[in-house]
């Protein structure tokens, strides 16, 4: 009987995980979530999607954006600062 309540809490226990999982880093996210990831104006963003810096769909009359895209253009296009050696 144990073992049975213990493989019930377990299974609970990661499906709840599973789910904060989705919830902290959904598939898609709108322009306003992409603004605020990135620190930038509603014109930097807009300027980014027409020059096809970043990937964005329209569905409807909302821009929706792919978060692991952005992430991917992120990583792409960062520079590791150097470390300045002191004599």
């Amino acid at each position: 009987m144990k073992k049975k309540k213990l493989i019930t809490e377990l299974r609970m226990a990661i499906r709840e995980e599973l789910q904060s999982l989705t919830t902290v880093y959904p598939k898609w996210i709108r322009s306003s979530q992409v603004r605020e990831m990135l620190s930038i104006s509603y014109s930097t963003l807009q300027t980014l999607r027409i020059n096809g810096t970043i990937p964005a769909y329209k569905m409807g009359t909302t821009w929706m954006y792919k978060y692991d895209e952005i992430v991917a253009v992120l990583e792409a296009n960062c520079t590791k600062r150097k470390e300045m050696s002191h004599a």
